[in-house]
């Protein structure tokens, strides 16, 4: 659904790329390659030349359902054709820093790759992995796609224009069944870093770095094996008097064991002339259901305001991620979610785990000061 049409110019359609032409690769062939990433790039207009897997199998069959061209054998015979320009990495967590260094030691060079989120389950295996990148002059972007989300965009074009006044509160409330991979067992972290990042992220996106970060979390019931971070319950403060809190509720009751069910991702952000609401419609999936916003300002006398669009988080939104790697590329500008930047929602994510294990307040800069996102020289 990427467009140029916005009649309320509120800027939430993923933007069309410089060039829709760089010949992409992709490595992964799973759910969110086939039902997201291949149908959004496609709906873009992106040009996707090769994709490979682990299973060969798989690879022929996805590729075979959404129309890619080729089939590789391995991530080096990806490499090896000429016609791959940008590498889409989409594989699990554990496995990304080893796929991206087999990308770096590869004797073709590639112009730039996209990582999945998270980038890694550590901040110091992140900041290797942007590094390395950086070392070898590898445009890095990672696939934060809720950025991208029309209802996140359109909040983000109203905080710019000053439309809402201050930043004085924003609230995410989740209540949605992730559907976990059988690769999240034994990460170290299950909602932090792999449901609650898209939050964290999403208010950086809003109103950027918080000085104290607190959290408590308890397991989901639901999900078997062994993990802490279930139900995640976090509160950010910000320097200038904002506060941002995110409800992540994995678990909502027992509705798959026979309850009534109520799925459903809100959001709600106050400033001192106006406030928004809205809603993601992800948990509908694989039903479309267009996120929406409302928003009032002082000067609306009570009037809401209620654009609609029938773009989608899923999968409209992760062609936005691949485009914004395609316009730095092409334009030597510093992606919109580059590597270096993504370190700080890592760091949000330990901060996260941090604060909830230890039942204290951590302290954001002090913890985490300036030289910890910075990248350094490949060892």
């Amino acid at each position: 659904m990427s467009s140029t049409s916005d009649p309320w110019n509120l800027g939430f359609r993923v933007p069309l790329p410089v060039r829709g032409d760089l010949g992409i690769g992709i490595i992964g062939a799973g759910f969110i390659v086939c039902d997201c990433h291949l149908p959004a790039y496609r709906d873009a207009g992106l040009r996707v030349v090769g994709l490979t897997s682990r299973t060969t199998a798989v690879a022929r069959e996805v590729a075979g359902l959404r129309g890619v061209p080729k089939v590789a054998r391995s991530v080096e015979a990806l490499l090896d054709d000429p016609a791959v320009e940008l590498v889409d990495v989409a594989v699990p967590p554990r496995e990304q820093g080893g796929i991206i260094d087999r990308i770096l030691a590869h004797p073709r060079r590639v112009r730039g790759i996209l990582a999945q989120k998270p980038l890694a389950m550590s901040l110091v295996e992140a900041r290797r992995i942007v590094s390395t990148c950086a070392a070898a002059g590898i445009v890095l972007q990672v696939n934060q796609n809720m950025r991208y989300d029309p209802s996140v965009r359109a909040l983000r074009t109203l905080i710019d224009r000053g439309i809402l006044g201050e930043s004085v509160l924003a609230t995410i409330d989740m209540r949605a069944v992730p559907h976990w991979m059988s690769w999240a067992e034994g990460l170290g972290s299950l909602t932090t870093f792999l449901m609650s990042i898209h939050h964290i992220d999403t208010f950086r996106f809003w109103l950027g770095e918080p000085k104290y970060v607190m959290a408590s979390t308890r397991p989901d019931p639901r999900t078997k094996f062994a993990h802490d971070d279930g139900i995640n319950l976090y509160i950010f403060e910000y320097e200038n008097g904002a506060r941002a809190s995110s409800w992540d509720d994995v678990w909502n009751g027992p509705s798959c064991e026979g309850a009534a069910s109520e799925l459903a991702v809100r959001w709600r952000f106050d400033g001192t002339s106006g406030t928004a609401l809205g809603t993601v419609g992800w948990p509908a999936w694989p039903r479309r259901e267009p996120s929406t916003i409302a928003y009032s300002s002082g000067a609306d006398l009570g009037a809401w305001h209620r654009p609609h669009w029938p773009d989608t988080w899923f999968p409209d939104a992760f062609a936005g991620p691949m485009i914004g790697l395609i316009n730095a590329v092409e334009t030597g500008a510093t992606p919109d979610i580059g590597g270096l930047d993504n370190l700080r929602t890592i760091a949000l994510c330990e901060a996260v785990r941090t604060a909830a294990r230890e039942h204290r307040v951590v302290d954001f800069p002090r913890e985490y000061p300036a030289e910890a996102f910075e990248a350094t020289p490949a060892t």
